[in-house]
């Protein structure tokens, strides 16, 4: 039987970024893989980050913002910081590790939300991020 491998997507607020890439892991390679995602300050899931992601098939909607505490006993083979602000300022995970396992990445993307509604309609820069956040995902955790 084949274990999944466990990825943790953090971002400040849990409410675009780290959502759309859980949303994409679950949806599309969750033969191998289970994500999660949470926050150091989450706040709720923004409507353009499930609008974007509905326009690629993919419902978020009953996902909701957690907070990292939630994870804090759990571990995880990927923790995946998304934060374009200085990596410093991204939530930091204290939880168990998977002894000689457990990868950090840090992937800095745009958060959509300082852009929303001055890039034309309000979930312009949402579908800009997801765009980047799917190739990302294809190219770090699609087919081998």
């Amino acid at each position: 039987m084949n274990v999944k491998k466990k990825i943790l997507f953090l971002c400040t607020h849990n409410a675009a970024r780290s959502q759309m890439a859980e949303g994409f892991i679950n949806a599309r390679y969750s033969d191998r893989y289970e994500a999660f995602s949470a926050g150091s300050e989450p706040t709720k899931v923004h409507s353009c980050a499930i609008k974007a992601m509905a326009e690629e098939g993919i419902n978020i909607a009953p996902q909701h913002a957690k907070p990292l505490d939630e994870y804090l006993d759990a571990s995880f083979d990927y923790v995946v910081t998304m934060c374009a602000a200085a990596q410093e300022r991204c939530p930091i995970f204290p939880g168990a590790i998977i002894p000689g396992g457990t990868k950090y990445i840090h992937h800095a993307f745009d958060d959509p939300l300082a852009d929303a509604g001055h890039e034309g309609t309000p979930c312009t820069s949402f579908r800009r991020v997801r765009d980047a956040v799917r190739e990302w995902i294809e190219a770090t955790f699609g087919p081998p």
